[in-house]
């Protein structure tokens, strides 16, 4: 006999798509709008900004990662009573 109703399992299936394609639709249209928004307006001056710069000490080795500064290009920071060089990227 074939019934006239569908299975709680297939309900249960039917529901749990629905919900997965509503989760994935809402990341996806969320992601689409953050790359749609233009840039934010450069800081003022005096303000800290994110740059990644690393440096090197000449003398003994130690090496330094900047990730904040006032500005774009800092002054080099001073170790073992020198300024630190300047560490290329590697890309």
């Amino acid at each position: 006999m074939i019934a006239a109703f569908p299975s709680f399992g297939s309900i249960l299936w039917f529901v749990a798509g629905v919900v997965l394609f509503r989760l994935i639709w809402k990341v996806g249209v969320g992601m689409l709008r953050g790359m749609s928004s233009p840039l934010p307006d450069p800081p003022p001056t005096g303000e800290m900004r994110r740059i990644n710069v690393r440096y090197r000490c000449s003398v003994c080795g130690v090496e330094l990662r900047m990730v904040m500064a006032p500005d774009e290009d800092p002054p080099p920071p001073r170790h073992c009573l020198e300024d630190m060089d300047l560490v290329a990227p590697v890309d």
